[in-house]
């Protein structure tokens, strides 16, 4: 394991957080018994993929300098 990559792109971090959302809601009483946690966790993690990728075109677009 020697390539870095951001934390958001880290499917065990999403996993991880879509647990923890799924207990805090049943807590709450939001019924999450037919929830399939891995299909969330691939939905959630292809979202931040895509407005990481949308960030990074208006950051390009919206920059003051070039690329060398």
């Amino acid at each position: 394991m020697d390539s870095i990559k951001p934390w958001y792109l880290s499917r065990t971090i999403w996993a991880s957080v879509v647990t923890v959302g799924s207990a805090v809601a049943a807590i709450f009483g939001i019924p999450v018994a037919g929830l399939d946690n891995a299909a969330l966790t691939e939905t959630v993690l292809q979202g931040v993929t895509a407005i990481s990728g949308i960030v990074a075109i208006f950051g390009r677009v919206g920059a003051m300098s070039r690329i060398a």
